[in-house]
């Protein structure tokens, strides 16, 4: 017997989303994240209203999402960070109307941990490679490509880490066809403690006055 755990209401609140053209058919369309659901919401230029086009439940919670394409492409594809411990490139089928898995590697342990990649993903925007970051030290580079077929392919997971920093938040550059390159918002571990004093210090002051 296998059983299934669904809540009876859906979360409401977008922890985030990204936008792109993810059913090939040259319309802008919004993938969003419900905490544990993936919504495609397709915006109709007619009424002005927005359209649930397809949710489906992770069994997971999702920490980040982005979209890519590739040069040459027609269509998105979405990257998401999880508690799984892994990096998943899911791509829209409108036939189907389903998510298809195209890749999933794993680079850690499974929960929401400070140092495990997951709660930063950025993307080149030429769609050749994808950040993802942990709240501390750990970030990984996945260079994306095509084989022979014309089919998505990932890399071993390049390391950009930087011992004792906490990360804020990471972007991709537009730097043409150069070298794909991205800027991290960081702040080292003495800098924050440094705050923290001053912080106790005020506080204290304050509550002597």
């Amino acid at each position: 017997m296998h059983l299934l755990n669904l809540t009876l209401q859906k979360a409401t609140g977008i922890n985030c989303a990204a936008h792109g053209n993810f059913a090939g058919t040259k319309q802008q369309e919004i993938i969003a994240s419900r905490g544990q659901t993936l919504d495609v919401i397709r915006p109709d230029p007619d009424s002005g209203k927005m359209h649930i086009t397809h949710s489906m439940d992770m069994f997971g919670v999702i920490r980040s999402l982005s979209s890519f394409r590739l040069i040459g492409g027609t269509k998105d594809y979405i990257v998401v960070g999880t508690d799984s411990g892994k990096i998943t490139i899911l791509e829209y089928n409108p036939t189907k109307n389903c998510y298809d898995r195209i890749h999933q590697e794993t680079f850690g342990k499974s929960g929401c941990r400070r140092i495990v990649p997951g709660q930063y993903i950025a993307t080149d925007p030429k769609g050749r490679a994808v950040m993802i970051g942990a709240i501390e030290k750990q970030k990984l580079v996945f260079i994306m490509n095509r084989d022979s077929q014309a089919r998505l392919t990932i890399s071993s997971p390049l390391e950009a880490h930087k011992a004792n920093t906490f990360l804020y938040n990471v972007v991709g550059v537009d730097v043409g066809f150069e070298n794909p390159l991205f800027a991290c918002l960081e702040m080292d571990y003495e800098v924050a403690e440094r705050a923290v004093d001053y912080l106790r210090e005020v506080t204290y002051r304050w509550s002597i006055d």
